[in-house]
């Protein structure tokens, strides 16, 4: 069975993201892009709610043609356009670049797109996120901690009634400082 993975960067104080939406602190360089393309190539979906689609919508399709663009960018939007999407969201209408929209999160409906082959689907999205929570369907948490406190903004968690037990699956430091955590569901096959 296929899993759900949550992959967020995350400054060091628990923010996604700064309090106008900045995601300027984000320390993305060669190595970090390079990870991040091979492990996005190898999932089966993202599941996106509106408001990240929308950030990778305005951005990705023209990024590989664009000539201020580095390989690594061009590679990582040929991955994201490429790649089928589902989009949660009530309001929006379309979607393109092989996008289908979804309005709500039902656990069952979820059960059965985890049961399809294929690979892995990546989860992108604090507020989706928060809903996959709620029913209990992410599989591992995969954050990416940035060195840099930034004192404001969305914090990544909610307050919420519920504990969610989970095993360290693994860890990576970047050169550039930033540290991979990754959790799994004491459940979940061990995997590197």
């Amino acid at each position: 069975m296929r899993k759900i993975i949550f992959m967020m960067s995350v400054s060091l104080d628990g923010f996604f993201e700064g309090p106008d939406r900045e995601l300027d602190w984000h320390l993305v360089d060669d190595e970090l892009l390079g990870h991040c393309n091979e492990e996005l190539a190898a999932m089966g979906a993202f599941l996106d709610g509106r408001v990240t689609y929308e950030l990778m919508a305005a951005v990705w399709p023209a990024a590989d043609a664009d000539p201020a663009s580095t390989p690594l960018m061009a590679e990582f939007a040929r991955i994201w356009l490429d790649m089928p999407k589902i989009v949660y969201s009530r309001t929006l209408q379309q979607a393109g670049w092989n996008a289908t929209i979804v309005r709500d999160v039902v656990a069952e409906e979820v059960m059965a797109l985890k049961a399809q082959p294929g690979g892995d689907l990546m989860l992108g999205g604090a507020d989706l996120a928060a809903a996959f929570m709620r029913h209990d369907l992410i599989d591992e948490y995969r954050f990416y901690v940035h060195p840099v406190v930034i004192g404001r903004g969305r914090l990544l968690f909610r307050p919420s009634d519920t504990k969610i037990d989970l095993r360290l699956a693994g860890t990576r430091a970047f050169g550039n400082g930033v540290v991979l955590l990754r959790y799994q569901r004491p459940d979940a096959p061990s995997t590197t």
